[in-house]
This record gives structure tokens, C-alpha cells and sequence, in this order.
């Protein structure tokens, strides 16, 4: 017998090896420099990003499509484990951090109520990284509405920013 129920709440993971150290991985996820040359999918910028890394901190990213047009990201760290794990709420905001709907971008997103995002380190040894990205919203949702897309090709990004970074040291 299959619960449907389950299939229809199972939370968007995505997962990513990465070849550089945990401290390196965490580093390009946690300084707003870095962020800004990864937030947002292929073909976008981030032209701002203020981060205050800390329990009960908010940050405010934007992202800004080859059009022009921006997208405002806001949210607050409710848990962090240095270089392991970091619990945060993610929302759509205006550029004061507000929260919006994300309508009003034309986004359809579904998210799970009182789901944080959450994203882990995981040291493989051998110099490699297991980062993981859940989501606050389901699988389901996340794939019809183009955030799983969207993720990878910022991950995509993302892994760019930890080789140079990894070339750096």
C-alpha cells in the first residue's frame, strides 16, 4: 500500500558533491561577496546581498534577470552549526525586505507551513563536500514551478564560485 499523503508532502531536496574542503564550501555559502556571484539562476546577477550571519540575523539578496527585472529575496537564520548545518526561512521580499507574495513576481510557489529550508555540509574527506538544499516547499510544487531548475543551475553557479576559490588557497 503507498501513502499518497507522504508522496504529496516530501520536501524538494537537492544534493551536491563538491571538490573542496567543508570549510571552503561554507565559506562561498555564507559571505554576501561570494553569494552575490551565485545567487540567482543561470542568465541572472545579484547586485546586492547583505547578510547578518547570525542566530535571529536577516539577510536581503536580490536577483536580477538578463531583463532587468529584480527579485528580492529576505529571510532570518533560526539555527546555525558552524561549517554543518544552517536553518533559515526564505521568502520573496521587496527591496526594504518586506515579505511579499510570490505572485507578485508571477511566481507560483507552494510552501510547506512551518518548514524552514535547510541546508547541511557534510565533510566526505578526501577533500569533498556533500552539500544539501531542503526546501520548504514540496517536491511536487518545486518541480512544476521551476525551483528545482532553478536551484541546480545556482548550484551550478555556486560550484564555480568554490573552484575559484578552492584555486585561490
Amino acid at each position: 500500500m503507498t501513502n499518497n499523503t507522504a508522496n504529496q508532502t516530501e520536501r524538494m531536496v537537492i544534493t551536491r558533491i563538491f571538490d573542496a574542503p567543508r570549510e571552503v564550501v561554507w565559506k562561498a555559502w555564507t559571505d554576501p561577496h561570494y553569494v552575490m556571484q551565485w545567487w540567482g539562476p543561470k542568465g541572472f546577477t545579484s547586485p546586492f546581498c547583505k547578510m547578518d550571519f547570525r542566530v535571529g540575523g536577516k539577510f536581503l539578496c536580490c536577483m536580477k534577470s538578463p531583463d532587468g527585472q529584480e527579485f528580492w529575496n529576505g529571510g532570518e537564520y533560526h539555527e546555525i552549526v558552524l561549517h554543518e548545518k544552517i536553518v533559515l526561512s526564505m521568502y520573496f521580499a521587496d527591496r526594504d525586505g518586506n515579505k511579499v507574495e510570490p505572485e507578485q513576481y508571477g511566481i507560483e510557489h507552494e510552501a510547506i507551513e512551518d518548514a524552514h529550508d535547510v541546508v547541511t555540509f557534510e565533510d566526505l574527506g578526501n577533500g569533498q563536500t556533500k552539500l544539501t538544499f531542503t526546501g520548504n516547499e514540496t517536491m511536487e510544487s518545486a518541480k512544476s514551478s521551476g525551483q528545482v531548475e532553478g536551484w541546480n543551475q545556482i548550484l551550478d553557479k555556486f560550484d564555480s564560485v568554490v573552484a575559484t576559490l578552492v584555486q585561490a588557497t
